[in-house]
Parts: C-alpha cells; structure tokens; sequence
C-alpha cells in the first residue's frame, strides 16, 4: 500500500510516526511551506516536515494543490490511499478522486459535531463532557463526508486545548493504524453523517482572548482552557496585559462590582463575573514569567480590590 500523507501541526506527527512505525510505504509527505518565525524571523518548517527529514521521506509543500503541476506531481507518487490530518487546504476533487482508496481525513470530533478549524477549542466552548477522534472519507465539503471509524475520549476539568490536542493525537495515531488494512480490504463500510446533527467550530482571532467580565464564571473559566495555549485568555493591569493560565470557576454569590479583585479563603484569589467568581491559579502579567496567583500577589499587593476592565 503507497501512501501519501498530508499534515501540518504536532497534531499530525504521531499518525505519520505510526504509519512508518508499522511498515507503510509513505511515498511523500505533503505540508505547508516554510514560515518566518521568531524575532529573527528565519524560516521555519511544520513539525511534521521536521519529523519527515528524520525519517528520511520526501517532503513536497505546494503552495497549492489546485494548480495543474501540483496535481500532475501528487499523480506520479502512485498513492493508492491519501490520508489527512490537520494539512490545512482543500483537497480539490481531481485529488480526491485520485488514489484507488480514496483520502481518509482524520479529524479530532464526533463528527457531525464541531465540523472546522478549531474543533478542540470548541469541544471546551461548549462543555462538552466527551470529544473524539473521525476518520472519514473526504468529499467536497468541509468535513462532510462519510465516517469511516470513530473513538471517544473523556475531557477533564483540567483540559485546555493544548492537552486535549495531544490526547487526541495519540488515539489518532492508533486508530489509523486500526482502520487501514480493514478499509483497504473492504471490511470497513463508511457511514453519512447527520447532517441534522451537525455543528461548525468557528476560526480563533487573537482579540477572542480578552476576557468580558459580564459572562458567567464557568463559560470565562472553558475560555481559559480552550484558548490555551493561543490565543490566551487576558485581561488589563495597570496598562499592560495579564493572562489568566489557569483558573476554576466558585459558586458564590457577586453582590460586588462585576470584574473586581477579590480576595478567597486560604489565600486565595478572584475576580467577580456575572455569575460566580472565577478562581485565579496561574497569571502571567505581560514581560514576566507565569507564576501563581500568590507569587503575583506578593508582587501586586494593590491588585486586589482592583476593577478588571470588560
């Protein structure tokens, strides 16, 4: 079995270790181009380019698979099944009707649920208890077509996107490794999803970090977890930003100023929402280290009783 593999993002590098792991022919590794980064601003590779060069595989980043080159090149790897994961662009129709098995995209949600770019962020967004990992084979649409395989996962109160990612990337790696020889073989029959069921995670904007004050301390402390690692979740102090890293939300009753500083029990510290009080744990005030809630205390005695802007 040839196989082309596409992705991006350390989301995809444990399903293309697997794949090599247990003997699959990986003809090309398909990813985005080098980017400037850092304040050199040099030229970066994908995570998954970085791991292809040590595996010794070829590595093609068209700008994009839409232009006939791109297909003619794509055409003469010979794949007989072409397998996604967070590549980051459409696949246009004469690819996907290319490899003989078709292009399995592996998506991290219970699809129909949370088709898009940020399906994790937006499993947390919406309290979700559970979340998953999709196979399905593509078609045209985003992320609408029929699913191949299926596997569930817990998310814990402790889960931020960055944790749930890797969680999920793992099952994914497994899961593809399950789901191939059977597919190939045709013991596996996809299934349509519901489109009656289904939902779609909208794109994450930087500006989507600031905190409103308004909102209720739990849908403040998913934002927290989901915005994490980027963009952040972040609030204003003394005209520099302040972000929140980690935080509970408490059941008490506000009868004070919506976004003041208080502070809890034990040592603790809060800020008032609309609905509760959202406990601090990790705060990094911009141009210094994360610290605990106490060590910036001690640093800040004048935050508390502090309104927080929004």
């Amino acid at each position: 079995m040839r196989i082309i593999f596409m992705g991006t993002p350390e989301f995809a590098v444990p399903t293309l270790k697997q794949l090599v792991l247990n003997d699959y022919q990986v003809a090309a590794v398909y990813t985005r181009p080098d980017r400037p980064a850092g304040r050199g601003r040099g030229l970066a590779s994908s995570p998954v380019k970085r791991l292809a060069k040590e595996l010794a595989l070829p590595v093609v980043h068209p700008v994009s698979l839409k232009e006939t080159g791109a297909i003619a090149e794509l055409d003469s790897f010979e794949p007989d099944v072409i397998v996604v994961a967070a590549f980051g662009q459409i696949l246009p129709k004469p690819i996907l009707e290319l490899p003989k098995f078709g292009c399995l995209n592996i998506h991290p949600s219970l699809l129909p649920r949370h088709r898009g770019v940020a399906p994790v962020a937006a499993a947390i967004l919406a309290g979700d208890s559970f979340t998953g990992v999709s196979i399905m084979l593509m078609d045209e649409g985003l992320d609408t077509g029929p699913v191949v395989s299926m596997a569930q996962a817990a998310i814990s109160d402790r889960d931020s996107t960055g944790s749930l990612t890797l969680k999920l990337s793992l099952i994914a790696a497994h899961l593809i490794q399950d789901v191939l020889p059977d597919w190939v073989r045709g013991g596996i029959k996809s299934k349509p999803q519901d489109e009656a069921d289904a939902t779609y995670s909208a794109t994450i904007a930087k500006e989507d970090g600031e905190i409103d004050w308004h909102q209720p301390a739990v849908a403040i402390w998913r934002r927290v977890r989901a915005f994490h690692p980027w963009p952040g979740c972040y609030t204003r102090w003394r005209g520099k930003l302040l972000k929140i890293i980690e935080a509970e939300p408490l059941p008490r009753e506000v009868d004070d100023v919506v976004g003041e500083v208080v502070a809890l029990p034990g040592a603790g510290l809060g800020v008032n929402a609309g609905d509760g009080v959202l406990g601090l744990l990790t705060v990094q005030l911009e141009g210094k280290r994360a610290m605990t809630a106490d060590e910036f205390l001690r640093g800040q005695r004048q935050f508390v009783g502090a309104v927080l802007p929004g």
